[in-house]
Formats: structure tokens, C-alpha cells, sequence
């Protein structure tokens, strides 16, 4: 993939020798900058990080169509890693003192804070909090906002509802609530729901129709196919292969694909980016 500027903006770098690998449609907001840590940074295709954010740490990789608002804090001493279609909101801190690994289609709410270290007290006084571990979110967990979360592992589509605070993992696809935060699942059901293939293609599709009547674009100019497997298969400039099955796509990196996508994100569809044996996943390559 090639590395071009981004279409706005232009990110502070107060490390001259840092690696930047910066995707296509990448846009940046006014003052966003990049710490003294920072060795590698890759952005995928696609994302959006907003006015003045705030990125420092030595190894630095972000997906594809993630959105990072204004105001947020990254920053540790171990590597951070975000995945694709991620929703950071506003003043948000993501530390990865003890290292953070966010997987992909996960949303963090305004005003949340992620934690994956304590320190402060005097140790030489006999303060016994002093640690740091990774904190690890994978796929599809949703905080929903001004969450404060330690450094636990929240499981895949594990959700923690407005002012949590999460002491303990997170099961998968369970619900929490509180100070500290419970276990709610009981009484407020899970985040997702079984859904049915025939009724998720057909949902598909009807999105794939609306898509195309608000932007006055034709079948014969964009295609967005469902299938059962990618294997075998090749995008082009005006058809995309979607697998609803495992939620993953074969990009093209076609204008209307690209609208498409920001269409059906944030709340309507998720997919990401498949790797097979004809068309490998896409990252940005580090420039020399």
C-alpha cells in the first residue's frame, strides 16, 4: 500500500526518528501529536484522529476506519495496539504502561479511562501497590462511556454500561454495571443476540439499497456482495465481497467502497479486513 500525506491536517512528531506508516484516507485533526516514545506508528486505512490527541508510546499501531475524538490521551511504555472500526471517544486515556492490546469493532465511550498499571506510593516506605499488566479488550466489547476500567481482560462482546468501573474480567457477552461493577446479564440480557443468516442477508442487502439511493450511485458502479467464503476471490474497483458469516471483508479501496463502509459504521456494520491466499490482509508498510 502506498504512504501518502494525509488529506488533512498533519500530526505533530516530536521524535525525529520515528517510523510513520500512514494509510490512505487518513485524517488528522489540528495539533495531533505523536510523543518522544513513539518508535513505529501505523494507521490503517480509512481512520479519523481528531484535534488535539495525544500518542506516545514506543510501538504504536491502529486499523482500519477506527475514529479517535478529540482531546484523547495514549501514551505507555509497552506497545499499543488498536484494531479496526475501534470508537475512541473524547478525552478518553488509553495507558499502556503495561501494555493495552484493543481488538477490533470495539467502542469507548467519552470521558473513559483504561488503566493498565498502578503506581505511585513509596515503595521504599513500604507502599505495597506498585504493578503494571497488560490490559486486554478484544473484539466487539463496548464501554459505553466515563467507564474507568483496571488492567483486567475484558472478553469479546462484553459490555460495561455508563460510569463503571471494572475491576474484574469480563465474560464474554456479559453485561455490566456499577461502582464496582456487577454482573447485570441476568436482568438486562446480553449485548448481542443470535441472529438468523436468511434475515442478516436481507438486512444486508436493504442496507446495501439505501446506500445506494442516498448516493445516487447505480449497481453497475458499486456491488457489494454477500457470500459464504472469500476463498477464491478477488475485489475490484466496483465490487466488494463481504462474508457475513465471520464479519470479514476483501478490501478494494474503491471511492465507493470507502463510502460505504463510513455508511454502515458505526452502529449499522462492522467488517474487517479478511487475509486469504489471493489478497492478503492490508496494512501500511513502515517507509525506509
Amino acid at each position: 500500500m502506498k504512504n501518502v500525506a494525509p488529506p488533512t491536517g498533519k500530526p505533530v512528531v516530536l521524535n525525529p526518528n520515528t517510523k510513520l506508516a500512514i494509510a490512505e484516507r487518513v485524517e488528522f485533526g489540528k495539533t495531533c501529536t505523536f510523543g518522544p516514545r513513539c518508535r513505529t506508528v501505523s494507521i490503517g486505512f480509512g481512520t479519523v484522529i481528531g484535534d488535539d490527541v495525544y500518542i506516545d508510546a514506543p510501538i504504536v499501531r491502529i486499523g482500519d476506519y477506527c475514529k479517535i475524538h478529540r482531546g484523547s490521551l495514549l501514551y505507555g511504555y509497552q506497545p499499543l495496539t488498536i484494531g479496526h472500526n475501534c470508537w475512541v471517544g473524547q478525552n478518553t486515556i488509553i495507558d499502556s504502561i503495561g501494555g493495552a492490546t484493543i481488538g477490533n469493532n470495539v467502542g469507548i465511550g467519552a470521558l473513559s479511562q483504561l488503566w493498565s498499571h498502578i503506581k505511585f506510593g513509596d515503595t521504599l516506605a513500604g507502599c505495597r501497590w506498585n504493578s503494571s499488566r497488560p490490559l486486554v479488550v478484544e473484539d466487539d466489547v463496548w464501554f459505553v462511556g466515563h467507564c474507568v476500567v483496571c488492567p483486567i481482560t475484558a472478553h469479546q462482546r462484553s459490555m460495561a454500561l455508563v460510569g463503571s468501573v471494572i475491576t474484574k474480567d469480563m465474560l464474554p457477552n456479559h453485561i455490566y454495571a456499577g461502582v464496582p461493577a456487577v454482573d447485570v446479564t441476568q436482568k438486562m440480557g446480553s449485548q448481542f443476540a443470535p441472529v438468523d443468516e436468511n434475515e442478516q442477508r436481507q438486512q444486508f442487502e436493504a442496507l446495501y439499497s439505501e446506500f445506494l439511493k442516498q448516493n445516487g450511485i447505480t449497481p453497475d458502479q458499486f456491488q457489494a456482495v454477500a457470500v459464504e467464503d472469500l476463498a477464491g476471490r478477488a475485489s475490484n474497483h466496483n465490487t466488494t465481497f463481504f462474508c457475513l458469516r465471520d464479519r470479514t471483508y476483501l478490501p478494494s479501496r474503491s471511492e465507493a467502497e470507502f463510502r460505504f463502509m463510513r455508511f454502515l459504521l458505526y452502529d449499522r456494520a462492522k467488517f474487517v479486513p479478511a487475509s486469504t491466499n489471493e489478497q492478503p490482509e492490508q496494512y501500511p508498510e513502515f517507509r525506509e
